[in-house]
């Protein structure tokens, strides 16, 4: 019996200690945020009141409606969603089936290399791809930052699918084999059906890193072709600093990932796990 509650209270001392770190680890971005929404919803008079308004006495959208009125934010809106949805979706029939091919050769020394170009800086890829595509004359078009965000969205669906399938039962693909399924069948039929979960990881997690890239944006687009984390840094003006349109046009940019992430959490923590479970 005194076995059982040392026990018990042990377990309640590990999860307090869980939760206080999980405190002190998160807080700071949720007060950060709060902070966010708090000055893209005060009038600029209240935001550079002394002591700070935390709590706004009278909420206001001005600071939207002025981001979106005087920046067009909805063309950059879609164009962040051209090209992100567009890398992401290429980069999923590219790297799908270069993860498979990787597992099944386990080839792991070929899959770090590949990741060295997510890991390499994006300057590296600028002097190159400009004059590359200046000569094609893609500058300043969608299909010039499609093709650029692939060296995000590619190494890391490759990285993520790999270890997925590596996960996968091979009983089960042995088996249809045997039954006369091709090899492209097994990875049609029974591989991607079963690797749904780092099919979604991989999706999020390339098109998390593909919306918050600046560097290409602000390099190879032009007036037309800006994603917003570029139409965010368009907000700030050597004049004077707007906090609220400037918090406004943040929230903007954080509030696709931040609800893809919430809606799919559940896919996400199934998908990290299930790369690391073998049979």
């Amino acid at each position: 019996m005194a076995g059982y509650h040392k026990s018990g209270t042990k377990r309640w001392i590990d999860r307090l200690g869980l939760w206080l770190a999980v405190t002190l680890l998160v807080s700071p971005a949720i007060l950060f945020f709060l902070w966010m929404i708090s000055l893209s919803l005060k009038t600029e008079i209240d935001n550079i009141e002394w002591p700070p308004i935390f709590i706004p006495t009278a909420p206001t959208l001005a600071n939207y409606v002025q981001v979106f009125a005087e920046n067009n934010f909805g063309k950059y809106l879609l164009n962040s969603l051209l090209v992100t949805g567009g890398a992401t979706l290429i980069g999923l029939a590219v790297g799908i089936p270069a993860g498979y091919g990787l597992a099944k050769m386990k080839a792991t020394k070929l899959a770090g290399v590949i990741m060295i170009a997510r890991m390499t800086p994006a300057l590296s890829f600028l002097i190159p791809l400009f004059i590359a595509f200046q000569w094609l004359g893609l500058i300043n078009t969608i299909w010039a930052l499609v093709i650029t965000h692939l060296v995000i969205t590619i190494p890391i669906i490759v990285w993520v699918m790999m270890g997925t399938f590596e996960g996968l039962p091979q009983d089960l693909e042995d088996a249809a084999l045997i039954d006369g399924a091709t090899l492209w069948q097994s990875f049609l039929l029974v591989a991607m059906p079963l690797s749904r979960p780092g099919i979604v990881v991989a999706t999020i997690l390339s098109f998390i890193f593909s919306w918050n890239n600046f560097i290409f944006g602000v390099v190879l687009g032009g007036k037309d072709t800006k994603t917003l984390p570029v139409a965010v840094y368009s907000v700030l003006t050597f004049e004077q600093l707007s906090w609220g349109p400037l918090a406004a046009a943040a929230l903007l940019v954080t509030a696709p990932v931040l609800i893809v992430t919430i809606i799919a959490q559940r896919q996400i923590v199934v998908g990290l796990t299930a790369g690391g479970l073998k049979d």
